[in-house]
């Protein structure tokens, strides 16, 4: 994906503020060779831009004063209560470096499951993204998780998913954790049947009767 940036040359609150009333986003763009840069894009473009997946795992082409850099969102700050971006991050690619990035989960086959199919399990899915070390170039756009072998109340653990050539998951330290879980449905308790019901209140009923004393004339 593409996307055209401005350099930014004020910085500070005041500055940043007067920025988002213009319709402008503030930014600034690190890492590489270069020192980090600030810069400046249009809210709205910025906006609809964030609402795509892609936008978000892949490596971006930026657009700034005619040359053109790969650069990958590190991260967005939004406004607590308004439709508004506060400020973007971005870090500069080098093609030869190895970098760490969350790369979402698409998970398909569940449908076909026999954990869904003839269990009726329901489907968790615990993990919706898997953070990889790899190349730049090896950077998926999603990871493809299979699940037409999921069978009743199993789990499938990251060491279960096969990742793209390139890609190495990052544990910091989890091992192996669950990505997804086939569980039993709950089933709400019978209430006992009319007759049943009925027949249980019929003793108790000539029970009551007997008890009571009886009416003088």
């Amino acid at each position: 994906m593409k996307f055209v940036a401005f350099e930014r040359a004020k910085q500070g609150t005041g500055a940043s503020r007067r920025l988002r009333i213009s319709g402008k986003t503030p930014g600034i763009v690190y890492g590489g060779d270069g020192q980090p840069q600030l810069i400046e894009l249009d809210h709205n473009a910025l906006w609809h831009a964030l609402k795509k997946e892609a936008f978000h795992s892949s490596i971006l082409e930026m657009e700034l004063g005619g040359n053109v850099a790969k650069v990958l969102l590190r991260d967005v700050q939004y406004h607590p209560f308004r439709p508004l971006v506060q400020h973007v991050d971005f870090q500069r690619v080098d093609a030869r470096t190895r970098m760490t990035v969350k790369v979402p989960l698409h998970f398909k086959g569940e449908e076909e499951s026999t954990a869904v199919k003839l269990d009726h399990n329901l489907v968790n899915h615990v993990m919706t993204e898997l953070e990889v070390s790899c190349l730049p170039a090896d950077l998926p756009e999603f990871i493809e998780v299979d699940l037409s072998n999921l069978t009743k109340n199993a789990t499938l653990h990251v060491n279960d998913i096969k990742l793209p050539k390139g890609l190495k998951y990052v544990s910091h330290g989890k091992g192996n954790p669950v990505v997804v879980s086939a569980v039993a449905p709950l089933v709400a308790e019978e209430a006992p049947a009319e007759g049943a019901a009925g027949e249980a209140a019929a003793p108790a009923a000539a029970k009551d009767a007997k008890a009571a004393p009886a009416k003088k004339k």
